[in-house]
């Protein structure tokens, strides 16, 4: 049993941190933390999760651009009323995230996959599978004003610890695999 300099045992995350230090490098075992069921993972890095994240808001904007440059389109042939039109426009900020969704239930949308990371769940880190519609749909509509509340509550209370728990988290599939490799589940 490994002990810190006070005399106290370390814990067993605390213990694969050190064991897994020579394999994944300082940083990325202090990112190693533990599912739900007691499964070791790598975190996935906060620039990566940004990145993914900016990565599929982009799309999705991109998405919405050309679904309103196809209503425009068909708005001049057929002539849509005022809130016909605006109500298709307003429903594209749903459905484009929904559909995008689709192509996310193994976790690995454009964002994932261009920065190497993979959105799981957090109990036991399996596939986010058929709710993946509604994680896509929460990342792009409702994180940037989370992002925005956050960054409120942060510089009012001094502290950017958000309350609650999350169902899913971003690993480092390729870390979290070495790890595994390793030995040290």
């Amino acid at each position: 049993m490994t002990v810190r300099a006070t005399g106290r045992p370390l814990t067993r995350l605390e213990a694969a941190q050190a064991q897994a230090e020579h394999v994944l490098g300082a940083r990325k075992a202090k990112r190693i933390a533990m599912f739900g069921n007691g499964t070791l993972y790598v975190k996935a890095g906060t620039l990566a999760q940004v990145m993914s994240w900016l990565i599929d808001f982009v799309v999705c904007l991109f998405a919405v651009a050309v679904g309103v440059v196809v209503l425009s389109v068909v708005d001049r042939a057929v002539t849509l009323s005022g809130g016909a039109l605006a109500g298709a426009v307003l429903a594209l900020f749903v459905l484009v995230p929904v559909l995008y969704g689709l192509c996310y239930g193994n976790g690995r949308a454009l964002g994932a996959v261009l920065t190497g990371t993979q959105l799981v769940r957090v109990k036991d880190g399996s596939r986010i599978g058929v709710k993946a519609c509604w994680a896509m749909l929460v990342r792009t509509l409702f994180m940037p004003v989370l992002s925005v509340v956050l960054v409120v509550t942060a510089f009012s209370t001094g502290s950017a610890d958000a309350p609650g728990s999350l169902a899913r988290t971003s690993i480092d599939p390729d870390a979290t695999r070495r790890l595994h490799d390793a030995g040290i589940r």
